[in-house]
């Protein structure tokens, strides 16, 4: 059924054209929607995206288009990879496009400011009439186009929506598995780019790796102690979509989160190393976020702290991982058997 639906891709950034050049690998017909005229055209005559995957030959068979309303005619997949802060809107906009029924993808990894809202949130509130599932796990753009060897994550409510976008993706060197706690998958994909800048930092730092080991194990009991505090299967977090995108963001100079807190580690601020690394980072608003939302449900995360004072309140790096190794020594391992 699913290799009869017209899918679209929004956002033309370096995911969305990862994903847009699989899909039509695969044989579907696909649209890749780039809010810039120009960018479209360029993409369509050179078939390459120059400004986001440099050098990759993309699929003759992808249609690129800056005109909305076309290139949702008629589709039955809509995936949204856009950065968070411009996800509501383009929802909004869709809304009179998108059918009844229509499969609705978000592969954004990054929570709504003002609400606290994590992206399938936002599109069941901006598109009720669709079945909205999630995309997330270790699946950095330039390695899939290069076809290495990848897995990811489709959570839905929906079994149905988790085989057809299965069905839709899965190829010789990419691997969907599927989960049925869409909270879950969604809040690690958000949370792991906080931990990704505490890696960069101590990357530009030179620490050994007794201290990332430490750094990745304890980021990923914070991750699921807050997560799990809001409903979150704890259990989720040792699947490809924690501990797996955890990993692969904590140790790739191609996250560019980790590219932030490489720059923060070499003494940049927060506005010099957004404008060093040129591309949406998530993890730069979620630190915000975070800080503020496990303060109200008191939820302990000494890391995430220690990175917020860092970044936005001037204080040392070095005084951050002091207050880390000071901090409480709590279990190893939590939601254990007691």
């Amino acid at each position: 059924m699913v290799s009869l639906l017209k899918v679209v891709v929004l956002g033309g950034g370096s995911f969305g054209t990862a994903l847009a050049n699989m899909i039509a690998e695969n044989g579907h017909d696909v649209v890749l929607w780039m809010r810039c005229d120009e960018a479209a055209k360029e993409c369509s005559e050179s078939h390459e995206n120059p400004k986001y995957l440099p050098g990759f030959s993309l699929d003759p068979r992808i249609i690129f288009s800056a005109n909305l309303e076309a290139s949702l005619e008629d589709a039955g997949v809509v995936f949204f990879s856009v950065p968070s802060k411009a996800f509501r809107g383009l929802a909004s906009e869709t809304k009179e496009y998108i059918s009844k029924g229509t499969r609705v993808i978000s592969t954004a990894k990054g929570i709504e400011e003002k609400t606290f809202k994590l992206m399938s949130e936002v599109l069941e509130e901006e598109l009720p009439q669709a079945q909205v599932g999630v995309m997330s796990g270790p699946n950095l753009a330039m390695e899939i186009v290069a076809k290495e060897i990848t897995a990811t994550v489709i959570a839905s409510k929906n079994s149905q929506v988790c085989c057809d976008i299965q069905s839709l993706l899965s190829s010789r060197y990419f691997r969907v598995y599927a989960n049925s706690d869409r909270f879950g998958v969604e809040i690690a994909g958000a949370l792991k780019n906080i931990y990704a800048i505490a890696a960069g930092i101590s990357a530009a730092m030179n620490m050994g790796q007794n201290t990332v080991s430490l750094l990745i194990t304890r980021s990923l009991a914070e991750m699921s102690r807050f997560s799990a505090s809001l409903g979150a299967n704890p259990m989720t977090f040792l699947g490809l979509s924690g501990v797996g995108d955890l990993f692969v963001t904590c140790t790739s100079p191609l996250s560019r989160n980790f590219q932030v807190g490489l720059a923060l580690g070499q003494g940049d601020t927060v506005a010099q190393a957004i404008e060093k690394v040129g591309h949406v980072a998530e993890g730069i608003n979620t630190v915000r976020m975070i800080k503020g939302e496990a303060e109200r449900l008191q939820v302990y995360m000494p890391i995430a702290s220690a990175l917020y004072e860092t970044m936005f309140n001037g204080q040392p790096v070095e005084e951050g991982l002091k207050t880390m190794m000071l901090a409480e020594q709590n279990s190893d391992v939590e939601f254990t058997n007691k």
